[in-house]
């Protein structure tokens, strides 16, 4: 029970003030006069002011609230390194049995983990939390039990109290780390492409270590050595072998005595892309699909097309001076013997034999599929003759023979079963209603996959692999008939696209794929195959554990499903005889960035609320009570500022001068004062 007297004035108090300061003036007057009541009427006037200011007599009947300490407990990745978690756990059960044993202190223990994703260790933002569910004028004390490794530190609430950091770790520990400074996520195939690397070692690093072994291997491949210094940044000049996702591998072998090995890998997935596609198309003779040829591959920027048609077979004679001619002479040599393999696809539009290429040049095109080249063959009547470009060297690499028949008569192209599961003609835009082609050349397929028929099913579109390299032979000269839009048209932009790509070796293109989607710790795994069942897919995990998945069908050649990686780094998946490798996680984990032990992050914080930074190695502290204001830390010592906070339950109220007692004994001293001043 607490009892005190309070005002609660009538009138402002600037009024209250003036009435006063006018009654101090009256009392002046009436003493300079001589006046034998002033005494009295000051009275008086002192018992109207005090009236005015509302004395009351209050009586509170208050229960004592407890101080509260919050205790933080940092459970991050940061710290299961060495004995870290069993340093803090016992030191936060022993603060919290401290506290608890302390008369009117309750403790609020909140545990703080790996935030989601990469964000690292968000202290702060729990502490801030902690500290919106209890009222301010009871926080005695904010007690972190941690590395320091704290990710938000510049989000710090406002503490009204002691903040300390008890310290996990050793003064001894040590680590060395790999970190990435600067990965592209695109690299053009074949051109180097610079990566700076930085290995540095950190903390109590024991005495004589200048030089690290590294480690990179690509896709999983066997891993090349190199010796690096350690400190300075490294340029590596990195090639990536193919198109698509490349993932590289860093690793510097674990040190003996060093932390964690956590942060000596790093994972960079980059996309390999081709800077431009480089076109030879050779038109036999001019005739309506030429120009739409052209117009197709000049219409994609990505493409430096090289275009020649013939106008002048050598059997032409018609006496035309040869300075009169605009056409410069078919750079025969050059094209198909010097700079052939500069050309990344070569297109035989409608061409037939006619003594400009010779035999000798056309079985270097046939050598140079079978290097990894890739040839198109847009068939027309003459493939069907005589002078057919399949009577050639090069009819040995072609997929499909001639029958010597030519079918004149209307069609749809239709695409096969395989068709469906194949990545060029797979779901092409408004399958079944395209417009009809006019003629075909009939073949029969001697290798590779059939995905498009024509009239009565034979092969309209045969794809085929010869050595290194593809052949692709389109048994028709009528494509040009859907660019125009006749009957509807069709997807001829969409097909030759594919086409170039999948000849290309693109990696969304192949017919037998294995590959990943990664989303954080999720992937999704999608297998693509010409044939109708897979068998199961293998997982191996970073740490060599593997898991087998069965994968179920999503479309025509597709199947796919979802796992989920409880580590960061390289996953290695196995389905039949594909293998393909994928990244989980970010290349350096946030909470392995740093691993040593330190209250730098924190230093101002714990500087600014007069608190400590002490180690858990030297024992846990004892608590004591210190003043609001005063340094709260010392040596083993940390102090928590008790509140002494309340809480109101009733509140009695008795005004001490009452209005008819104001009006009495004002009246009073007014009338004594006159009474004594009548009588002189």
């Amino acid at each position: 029970m607490i009892a005190s007297v309070v005002f609660d004035p009538l009138i402002p108090w600037q009024v209250v003030a003036a009435l006063g300061a006018l009654v101090l003036a009256g009392l002046c007057l009436a003493a300079w006069k001589g006046l034998t009541g002033w005494a009295l009427r000051s009275i008086a006037g002192l018992i109207v002011l005090a009236a005015l200011l509302g004395p009351t007599y209050q009586q509170e009947d208050r229960t004592a609230l407890t101080d509260i300490v919050i205790l933080a407990e940092d459970k991050s990745a940061s710290q299961a390194l060495s004995d870290r978690a069993e340093q803090t756990s016992l030191a936060a059960d022993q603060v919290e049995t401290a506290l608890a044993s302390r008369p009117n202190t309750e403790v609020r223990r909140i545990s703080v983990s790996d935030d989601t994703g990469d964000a690292g260790t968000l202290l702060m933002t729990a502490i801030s939390d902690a500290l919106a569910e209890e009222p301010r004028a009871r926080i005695a004390g904010v007690i972190a039990v941690s590395d320091g490794r704290v990710h938000d530190a510049e989000v710090a609430p406002l503490i009204p109290a002691p903040f300390h950091l008890l310290l996990s770790g050793r003064e001894t520990d040590w680590d060395r780390r790999l970190i990435v400074r600067n990965a592209p996520a695109f690299a053009i195939i074949g051109e180097p492409v610079q990566l700076t690397l930085r290995i540095e070692d950190t903390g109590a690093v024991p005495a004589g270590a200048e030089i690290a072994p590294l480690d990179i291997s690509v896709d999983g491949g066997a891993p090349q050595r190199f010796n690096v210094r350690l400190g300075e940044d490294i340029e590596l000049p990195i090639t990536l072998p193919h198109g698509g996702r490349n993932v590289i591998q860093f690793t510097v072998p674990t040190a003996e005595g060093e932390l964690t090995d956590r942060n000596n890998t790093a994972l960079v997935q980059m996309n390999g892309v081709r800077d431009r596609l480089r076109v030879l198309l050779v038109s036999g003779e001019p005739h309506a699909g030429s120009r739409t040829w052209r117009n197709l591959l000049k219409s994609d920027s990505s493409v430096d097309l090289v275009h020649f048609t013939i106008l002048r077979p050598p059997e032409k004679q018609d006496g035309v001076p040869v300075g009169e001619l605009s056409l410069i002479a078919f750079p025969t040599r050059e094209l198909f013997l010097e700079k052939i393999d500069d050309f990344d696809l070569i297109i035989f539009d409608r061409y037939k034999r006619r003594g400009i290429l010779p035999s000798l040049y056309l079985e270097n095109v046939a050598q140079y599929i079978r290097n990894g080249g890739a040839v198109l063959l847009a068939a027309g009547p003459d493939f069907a003759g005589a002078d057919s470009i399949f009577r050639s060297p090069l009819g040995d690499v072609v997929p499909a023979e001639p029958t010597a028949r030519v079918i004149e008569e209307s069609f749809r192209a239709q695409v096969t079963d395989v068709g469906e599961r194949h990545p060029v003609t797979t779901g092409l835009p408004s399958a079944g209603d395209w417009g009809r082609w006019l003629r075909q050349v009939d073949v029969i397929s001697r290798s590779g996959n059939v995905v498009m028929t024509g009239v009565e099913d034979r092969p309209l579109l045969v794809l085929d692999r010869v050595g290194e390299g593809r052949v692709a032979l389109l048994a028709s000269d009528q494509a040009w008939l859907w660019s125009r839009g006749y009957e509807g048209g069709g997807p001829q932009l969409e097909l030759l696209r594919r086409l170039a790509h999948w000849m290309m070796k693109e990696p969304e293109l192949e017919e037998e794929t294995l590959r990943a989607i990664a989303s954080g710790q999720s992937m999704r795994i999608q297998r693509r195959t010409l044939g109708e069942t897979v068998g199961p897919l293998t997982v191996t995990a970073p740490d060599g554990t593997q898991q087998e998945l069965e994968l179920t069908e999503a479309g025509p050649g597709l199947f796919e499903t979802r796992y989920e990686g409880s580590d960061i780094g390289l996953y290695r998946l196995e389905n039949d005889d594909l293998l393909s490798v994928i990244g989980l996680g970010p290349a350096a984990p946030k909470e392995f960035e740093q691993t040593i032990a330190t209250g730098d992050v924190l230093g101002d914080l714990v500087e600014a609320q007069r608190g400590g930074v002490l180690r858990l190695e030297d024992g846990v502290p004892s608590i004591r009570n210190v003043r609001a204001g005063r340094p709260a830390a010392g040596r083993n010592w940390i102090g928590i500022t008790p509140r002494d906070a309340f809480e109101t339950q009733s509140i009695q109220q008795m005004s001490l001068l009452p209005p008819w007692l104001v009006l009495l004994l004002s009246a009073g001293f007014i009338i004594g004062a006159w009474l004594r001043e009548g009588q002189k």
